[in-house]
């Protein structure tokens, strides 16, 4: 198990770092990918129950589907938010009406759901894109990672190390407060880091990344909250020896936008 999953983290690594590196359409493409399989894991989830009815693909995921690939194609082509901002209300509003439409087939609950999901999986991490387009696209786009994950290895050292108040005792046990300032810590040190190997302000980008690092942890634990309301395990089993998209990168779609806005203010 130990060896699949190093295997694997290295193949997801090498993957990741020459699609960032190359940036344009190779990015976009990776992204599109992984934004596709993100919300299907997210719907399959949503769609079981404790105790589970066996998942089903719906009207509204498919619709969802088609606006995806219309805010992808707009990502790609103008890479303007404000474009990308009335994208994402054309597919809120193409929701609303099916739901309209289609009534009583489908609880509002669900639609705003579906809707839900594709912001958390598509709009947040299409903001990684947009960081790889700035003039320090390069060195931004790895502080997404080097915050998300490296933020996760703090927080496990120092948790292991130090850990003696809860987190969030109910929705994930083993997180301690002091994980959490440890994770926190060691982002804006790999920040730092990063922007001396880039010629960038160091403290610059350690505030980014110690911002963001926060952020990553919320976007862990929220993961995390849906596998337990739904009683799952993994969201999938489509990285070998990590689960699904979401279990890898639940944390770098919070992290994506607020690195994105952090660099914008500083």
């Amino acid at each position: 198990m130990f060896l699949t999953r190093l295997i694997s983290g290295i193949f997801l690594i090498l993957i990741l770092g020459i699609t960032v590196y190359a940036g344009g359409f190779w990015l976009w493409i990776l992204l599109f990918a992984i934004s596709f399989f993100g919300y299907r894991e997210f719907c399959k989830a949503i769609e079981k129950t404790p105790g589970g009815e066996k998942f089903r693909l719906s009207t509204p995921e498919m619709v969802a589907y088609v606006g995806m690939a219309a805010y992808e194609i707009i990502l790609f082509v103008t890479g303007r938010l404000d474009y990308l901002f009335f994208s994402a209300v054309g597919v809120m509003l193409l929701l609303m009406a099916l739901y309209v439409f289609l009534f009583p087939a489908y609880d509002s609950g669900i639609i705003a759901q579906y809707f839900f999901g594709f912001c958390y999986t598509t709009v947040l991490l299409s903001f990684l894109y947009l960081l790889r387009q700035k003039e320090n696209g390069l060195a931004l786009s790895i502080l997404v990672f080097a915050c998300a994950w490296g933020c996760d290895t703090f927080a496990y050292l120092s948790g292991r190390a130090f850990g003696k108040h809860k987190l969030a005792p109910i929705l994930s046990p083993k997180k301690s407060v002091e994980g959490a300032i440890g994770g926190t810590l060691g982002a804006a040190l790999l920040g730092g880091i990063l922007a001396a190997l880039f010629s960038e302000v160091p403290w610059k980008y350690a505030l980014i990344a110690g911002g963001g690092a926060i952020f990553s942890q919320v976007g862990d634990l929220f993961a995390s909250g849906i596998k337990r309301e739904k009683e799952i395990k993994d969201y999938g089993n489509l990285i070998p020896g990590h689960g699904g998209i979401l279990d890898r990168f639940d944390s770098c779609i919070f992290v994506t936008p607020v690195i994105y806005f952090f660099s914008e203010l500083l």
